[in-house]
């Protein structure tokens, strides 16, 4: 299996738990996608009343540099670890 392929068994097993993942969990889902399908962050930081488009933006750029590969194979076992706790 391809890694663009387990990245998208990934993607619909995360959107199955029962259980829901913790903020900081959620946020490093959300970057480590963004970075696979998407490369670096673009665009500039939102507002300080945006908090949490600014967190959403600020765990992105953390990823800077990534290979997309790497942020899919890291998303894929962040998924496997989080179907442990939130089936």
């Amino acid at each position: 299996m391809s890694v663009a392929e387990r990245f998208t068994a990934a993607q619909a097993k995360a959107k199955a738990f029962k259980k829901a993942p913790t903020n900081d969990q959620l946020l490093d889902l959300y970057a480590l996608f963004k970075q696979g399908t998407g490369g670096d962050s673009t665009g500039t930081r939102p507002g300080m009343f945006d908090l949490v488009g600014r967190a959403k933006f600020d765990a992105w750029t953390k990823l800077k540099g990534t290979s997309k590969d790497a942020a899919m194979e890291s998303y894929c076992a962040l998924v496997d670890k989080l179907a442990l706790t939130c089936g």
